[in-house]
């Protein structure tokens, strides 16, 4: 199949990178892999990704005087994590393409938006309702029942932004702790396991996407993710085909990741990220072109690799403490270490992860 070239990035190009966390770091080192070199633009002195970009600037994402300076200094700009203020965007995009695009950070960075979005293209979704005030908390409990998530609908991640409900007593106190927000109230789904289908569309519409993996999570925080998974055939297929459907409708460009719960009654999306993905990092090493390197291709406008998987894999964050752990994982030869350069060891915090390697 031919794909057009003619908007290729050419190598020796500067790409920008809002965001220096560990998905910076790590789509720094993808796009060094294809000759170009990367720009940071981040708040923090001292990232992640500082310590292997070509270039970091250390500013606020209100700062105007720095986001233009940022912007004209680059070929494109694309991002790590989807909470970037709009007011940010707003400079940047008059100077430079933002790969994704607008549209999918406008539906993802709000949980309400990103369901009727989800609705609205024929996907099932978890049951939900908006929560505005006392009055609708109580009537999204009657309409959907306990157990129920409470969440903010925004800024959430990692278990954060989100209280559980098990009984109607006790509701009220469960959403003072939330804040005076509109909040989302979603019911518990009773799914047999939860998936996540990494996936790419470039600019011509080409689209790949990776095997699904099995996600399991502890304390709200992603722990493992094993693929293959138990997804029969048919599943595998109807999982790729949803987020194929995200894509398209999208008209997205870059790697995007689909959360996947599996029930009796079939898939249910539980949310979608316009980024690299946690659950994706297994491809380091179960593919020849992992999703970093996939996501550098894409926004650049360069065919997409192939993302066939050729080994068994399972990875598995390191969180906190659980780093420390390094030496003695150092001697496996079957796993392959990738440690974010974080110097401060926190409960929580996602310190690096590895990849179990397994024969096929």
């Amino acid at each position: 199949m031919n794909h057009r070239i003619d908007r290729m990035l050419k190598p020796g190009s500067r790409i920008g990178i809002l965001g220096g966390g560990q998905l910076g770091k790590m789509l720094a080192v993808a796009a060094s892999r294809l000759g170009f070199t990367s720009h940071i633009f981040d708040p923090n002195e001292n990232s992640p990704a500082s310590q292997v970009a070509f270039k970091t600037s250390t500013a606020s994402y209100e700062d105007k005087r720095a986001l233009i300076k940022f912007a004209n200094s680059v070929d494109i700009i694309t991002y790590e994590f989807e909470n970037i203020p709009t007011s940010a965007l707003d400079v940047l995009e008059k100077i430079v393409p933002i790969r994704p695009g607008r549209e999918a950070l406008r539906v993802s960075q709000d949980r309400i938006i990103e369901k009727n979005f989800l609705s609205g293209i024929g996907l099932k979704t978890t049951p939900y309702q908006i929560v505005d005030g006392l009055n609708s908390l109580h009537s999204a409990s009657e309409m959907i029942g306990f157990p129920a998530i409470l969440k903010t609908t925004r800024l959430g991640y990692d278990g954060k932004g989100q209280v559980r409900l098990s009984e109607n007593s006790g509701i009220e106190k469960e959403y003072e702790k939330l804040g005076d927000n509109v909040l989302i109230y979603e019911g518990f789904v009773d799914f047999e396991f939860e998936v996540s289908v990494i996936a790419a569309r470039n600019l011509s519409g080409q689209v790949a996407c990776y095997d699904p993996g099995q996600n399991v999570h502890l304390n709200g925080i992603l722990h493992t993710t094993t693929v293959p998974s138990q997804l029969t055939s048919r599943q595998t297929v109807d999982a790729v085909l949803i987020a194929s459907k995200i894509l398209e409708s999208l008209n997205y460009v870059g790697v995007l990741g689909v959360e996947l719960f599996c029930t009796k009654a079939g898939l249910i999306v539980n949310e979608i990220a316009p980024r690299v993905h946690n659950s994706g990092h297994w491809t380091q090493n179960g593919c020849s072109i992992d999703q970093f390197e996939q996501h550098i291709r894409a926004i650049a406008g360069w065919p997409l690799g192939d993302g066939t998987r050729h080994t068994n894999v399972v990875m598995q964050n390191l969180i906190g403490d659980e780093v420390k752990r390094v030496a003695e994982l150092a001697k496996d030869e079957n796993i392959s270490l990738h440690l974010y350069g974080k110097t401060e060891i926190k409960p929580g915090r996602k310190m690096g992860h590895f990849n179990l390697v397994k024969e096929k």
